[in-house]
């Protein structure tokens, strides 16, 4: 076990741009979302683009990568198209997920082992061009063995099983699912990777996962910018903030 150091925090704004599209306007602007959550501390911004753009936009991705003093994470799905976007802006991280365009948001973890050839050579030229590449994955031995093998950088632990089973009241499946996340974050470090987890977390919900002394970046979205109508971006980062700092000390 290593010892706990300070745990990054992504924000993803994907949602701010789902709001905005729903008008087909522009406003609320991504950017300012960005901007407000740097200041917030936040250590990186989280954005997907999906293949069908519903959230997030090309044009939201040129100006994180042209305005962001903090990385930029780009989550992305393993296709030609979005590795030539990747590879056109260099990303400090690229995040490969499972996409299907039916999904309301993205549903489990990528099934690496069953696709080790195919995703070692999707990665190898981001890796490359300089980009940190993380794999997003099920608490799963054999996928976490498979991402080591292709020559990820970083796991990012799907945490959705967990939160679901704790909004569900189904605390046996909870504790079972954080259990499996410990255990897999240890696991995944002993390989030499660099865990992260994330999905569905919520005040209620991310200490347990910041206690974890593997874990060195969690990356939530959804939640924050649905608890900002209420209190406001700027606090509702700075809360978590403070949840992920507390489950450190």
């Amino acid at each position: 076990m290593q010892p706990l150091g300070r745990l990054r925090l992504g924000v993803n704004i994907d949602h701010v741009a789902t709001v905005r599209n729903a008008r087909g306007g522009a406003y609320p602007d991504p950017m300012r979302a960005a901007q407000i959550a740097e200041e917030a501390g936040a250590d990186g911004i989280t954005a997907h683009l999906r293949e069908d753009r519903r959230h997030i936009t090309d044009a939201d991705i040129e100006g994180l990568m042209e305005a962001l003093s903090v990385p930029l994470n780009f989550e992305m799905a393993a296709t030609d198209e979005m590795q030539r976007i990747a590879l056109r802006h260099k990303p400090h991280a690229v995040c490969i997920v499972p996409e299907r365009r039916e999904e309301r948001t993205t549903e489990g973890g990528l099934e690496v082992a069953k696709d080790e050839n195919r995703l070692a050579h999707f990665i190898a030229p981001l890796r490359e061009a300089g980009c940190r590449v993380s794999i997003f994955i099920a608490a799963d031995p054999r996928q976490i063995e498979a991402a080591h093998r292709i020559g990820a950088q970083v796991i990012e632990l799907h945490t959705g099983a967990y939160c679901d089973a704790h909004a569900e009241g189904d605390l046996d499946t909870r504790d079972a699912e954080l259990e499996k996340m410990r255990e897999m974050s240890a696991f995944a470090h002993s390989l030499g990777l660099e865990v992260h987890a994330g999905h569905g977390l919520t005040y209620d919900t991310v200490q347990p996962v910041a206690a974890f002394p593997e874990v060195m970046e969690l990356n939530i979205g959804h939640f924050l910018i649905g608890e900002a109508i209420f209190r406001g971006l700027d606090p509702a980062i700075r809360e978590m903030r403070r949840l992920m700092d507390e489950a450190r000390a």
